[in-house]
């Protein structure tokens, strides 16, 4: 069972061959540049791994308390610590050259430190074999002595006053013995059933190990070619990418480009719609302005007639007396009829015809659309990359089918499927010839079973004599019947006490010697073996560096790749694989089969920048803003917006609509009137004043409310405002505009190749990426997922299970329950011979006579 991990180099093998497949990948495909752009993740999926069915785990259920308890024993016996050192040190030696030099002072310090860590299992073995032998020898010496009636053979008996407490006393004695002996014997016969029952598990713990590295041999070619066969989704993301290369490239030279070119056109398109809304504004105020002078025209004429009426009114002679108070009356209402004027006139304001005709003028050409152009020959960037780039994009995919083919060949070339015949032909022939020892196993195990049981009968003879002897003798005593008159029962007690005695002399000897043997053997190896297991205490012992070969540093490498001074050990091969890490990982095939230097990605990086070396993108023929657009723009800042008087615009709309008051002013004309002296002078006043109150009622109120009024009179205001922000630096956000565009084109015409490079890098390292990452896939997947050496492991544990666990816990168990026995008979002997005396029928007994003075005792037969 311990040959089947030899399947291990078939495998590592297997490995290095798939991997010689991988390697023609590798060469053509893989790309080394020293930064990769950002690339998409790419999806590889999951390999396709077999499920282990081996459990390398054991819970030996109740008789683990047994188990404990041994063990228990042994670290009485044993409780020093693993000696790790001495170990190596006698292992060194090759244990012959302790034996054959054993004068030199090294050796005798040597042999010394093992009596030492031995002392135990020494005194223990020392002691088995004075039982063994000095207990045949007492036992005839004491046949001979009872053959002389002496040693208790006497049929006589002395009568005490404490008869019956010493009788008590040596039954519970020998009850409770016989209890720890019976006790003993149940422990080694349940061990010994124990290790019967543990063997239906062998052969499923070991088939289940062995389909396991057959499920290992088998999936690990359609691993590798799994990842073979993820070739073709980095391949396939590379063609999408160099379909899409004018998204992708142009579409990063378009973004890096617009961050200096679209703020220019965006600045040239908001201008086209100032010179729109310029043309607006200025249409808006020629139409507002004739609406409010066709509104103030009406009203300027009536104040005017009114005004001048007054005046002809008050040229009566009734105000050309001097001496009369009309006089001064008339003077003061001549002097307030300058105040009858309305108060914005917006006929004196000038025009803005010929501002609007010089902007209609530089409307004549669509300056939008000019720029829309360019917006538009900017934005064909990525269609003129995809048109210049496709000698680069064929090239590409030439490398990509190269790499597929060789690939392909590879795989093909190497017998991968012969190396898998070879390894699952190794494990069916181990798994048969494993098959073929199982009679031959369940024939010594019968054999084994039937030697203990045996052992297990001489013990469990001398209890039945043990306790029908204390049964028949508490059962038949009778306490005032004489020694030479007890009943017959418990004279057959008493003899069954000593036929049990007998018994032991003979058996517990030989249960002796069986004892110490196995406590010799299966003490040792459970703490120099099993624990240290436990503990990888051992795996230390065997890494130790020149333990097997001095010139080799670790055997394993040496063995597998002739080369010992690879750090591959025990210890690190175990951990691998009980983590479940793959073959490659486990055997660190890469230190013989550097897959570092396989999947060198240097040639593929050459080869890929050698076609990206020849991209030349031209952006000259683009044109952001012609000729004819900046003369436009030039020509707007001619258009004498500038020239508008907008403070004359912006005084008469703060204005009223008349200077005074009319109602107020016709009120005052009512109270100086009524000064007057009646006459047509007062009456004339009168009447005018009224006719100032009417032209307020139905010219200057409703002149006031007039949503046409006020909705012209509000967009002069927004006309002329908007006009003046324009026209106050107009001239410099030209030149500005003018100077970003031809900034912003002399970028695209002679400064763009630097762009150009910079994202075709980035581009050829996104390229470069997807396959850096089918590569660190393929390494991952190899150390982690393929051939995953869960199988190795397991049968480690599964040996250490079967060794320590079914078989070597068993066996300690059996004589520590039998020694237990064996060592109790000692006492039982001694308790069943004083004990014999109390039950048997004497010959003799002791009689008191009472007329004796004396007061002796006559032997009476």
């Amino acid at each position: 069972m311990m040959r089947a991990p030899a399947p291990a180099p078939a495998l590592a093998l297997l490995l290095l061959g798939c991997w010689c497949c991988c390697s023609g990948s590798a060469l053509g495909a893989a790309p080394a540049a020293a930064a990769a752009a950002s690339a998409a993740s790419l999806d590889f999926g999951s390999v396709p791994g077999g499920v282990y069915e081996t459990v390398a785990y054991y819970e030996p259920g109740p008789i683990g308390l047994l188990f404990n308890m041994m063990r228990a024993f042994l670290h009485v016996v044993q409780p020093n610590p693993f000696p790790q050192d001495l170990v190596i040190q006698v292992a060194k030696d090759k244990f012959g050259a302790i034996k054959s030099e054993y004068q030199k002072p090294e050796n005798i310090v040597l042999t010394l430190q093992v009596i030492y860590y031995e002392l135990g299992f020494v005194v223990c073995a020392v002691m088995g074999i004075l039982f063994i032998v000095l207990v045949p020898l007492v036992g005839l010496l004491f046949c001979m002595c009872r053959c002389c009636d002496n040693c208790g053979g006497e049929m006589h008996q002395r009568q005490r006053k404490n008869a019956d407490c010493q009788r008590g006393l040596l039954t519970t004695l020998l009850l409770t013995t016989t209890f720890i002996i019976t006790a003993g014997v149940l422990c080694a016969y349940a061990a010994n059933q124990n290790l019967s029952s543990q063997l239906k598990t062998v052969r499923r713990l070991v088939s289940s190990n062995l389909r396991d590295l057959y499920t290992l041999a088998n999936n690990t070619p359609a691993q590798v070619d799994y990842l073979i066969s993820q070739y073709g989704t980095a391949k396939n993301q590379v063609l999408c990418d160099l379909d899409n290369v004018g998204q992708l490239l142009g579409g990063r030279i378009h973004e890096e480009l617009g961050k200096v070119v679209l703020p220019a056109l965006d600045e040239a398109q908001n201008m086209a719609g100032v010179i729109q809304d310029t043309k607006e504004a200025l249409e808006n105020v020629t139409v507002t302005l004739a609406v409010l002078q066709e509104g103030t025209a009406q009203l300027q004429s009536n104040l005017s007639r009114v005004r001048m009426d007054i005046t002809n009114a008050l040229d009566d002679p009734a105000c050309a007396d001097l001496f009369s108070h009309t006089v001064h009356i008339c003077v003061n209402i001549l002097s307030s009829l300058s105040q009858l004027e309305i108060s914005a006139n917006y006929s004196a304001l000038p025009g803005v015809s010929e501002q609007l005709a010089k902007v209609n003028n530089v409307l004549k050409t669509n300056l939008s659309q000019i720029v829309h152009k360019g917006y538009l020959a900017f934005s064909d960037t990525p269609t003129m990359v995809t048109n210049q780039t496709k000698n680069v994009a064929e090239g590409v995919r030439g490398l990509l089918d190269g790499t597929g083919n060789n690939i392909t060949r590879f795989s093909k070339l190497f017998p991968v499927q012969t190396t898998v015949n070879n390894v699952t032909i190794f494990i069916s022939h181990t798994h048969s010839q494993i098959e073929d020892l199982y009679p031959e196993i369940d024939k010594m195990d019968f054999y084994r079973w039937i030697g203990c049981i045996t052992l297990c009968c001489m013990v469990a003879l001398i209890l039945a004599f043990n306790f029908l002897g204390l049964l028949c003798g508490i059962l038949g005593f009778d306490r005032h019947a004489s020694p030479t008159t007890r009943g017959c029962v418990s004279n057959t007690g008493g003899n069954l006490l000593m036929a049990g005695v007998g018994f032991s002399f003979m058996f517990s000897w030989v249960l002796m010697g069986v004892v110490t043997v196995t406590f010799v053997v299966g003490g040792n190896v459970e703490k120099l073996v099993c624990e240290p297991f436990h503990s990888r205490e051992l795996f230390k012992v065997l890494d130790t560096p020149n333990l097997v070969n001095p010139s080799w540093k670790h055997f394993i490498p040496g063995y597998l790749y002739n080369d010992p001074e690879i750090d591959l050990t025990v210890e690190n091969i175990y951990s691998n694989c009980k983590e479940n890490h793959g073959i490659y990982s486990a055997l660190h095939l890469d230190k013989v089969f550097n897959i570092s230097a396989l999947l060198n990605t240097s040639l593929y990086t050459k080869d890929v920048s050698k076609k990206f070396d020849g991209v030349k993108v031209d952006l000259k023929t683009i044109v952001l803003l012609n000729a004819e657009g900046k003369d436009n723009l030039i020509n707007f800042t001619e258009a004498g917006i500038k020239d508008i008087d907008f403070a004359a615009y912006i005084e008469e709309l703060n204005k009223g609509v008349t200077r005074v008051d009319l109602l107020s002013f016709a009120n005052d004309l009512d109270t100086q009137a009524d000064q007057l002296t009646k006459g047509p002078v007062q009456t004339s006043i009168k009447g005018h004043a009224n006719t100032l109150r009417q032209i307020h009622t139905k010219q200057v109120i409703p002149l006031q409310q007039s949503m046409k009024y006020v909705s012209a009179r509000n967009t002069l205001n927004q006309s002329i405002r908007f006009l003046e922000r324009t026209a106050s630096d107009l001239t410099d956000k030209i030149s500005e505009i003018l100077q970003v565009v031809d900034s912003a084109q002399y970028l695209i015409s002679h400064n763009a190749t630097f762009i150009v490079n910079q994202e075709s890098e980035k581009y050829k390292q996104t390229i470069i990426g997807y396959f850096k990452q089918y590569i660190n896939w393929i390494k991952t997947s190899l150390m982690t997922e393929v051939a995953t050496c869960k199988p190795v492991s397991n049968i480690i544990d599964t040996a250490e299970i079967l060794a320590c666990g079914f078989f070597l816990d068993s066996m300690n168990t059996f004589w520590f329950g039998l020694g237990c026995s064996a060592l109790f008979l000692l006492p039982s002997i001694i308790l069943s011979v004083r004990l014999a005396k109390f039950y048997r029928r004497m010959d003799t007994e002791d009689v008191y006579d009472d007329s004796s003075v004396s007061g002796t005792w006559h032997f009476t037969l």
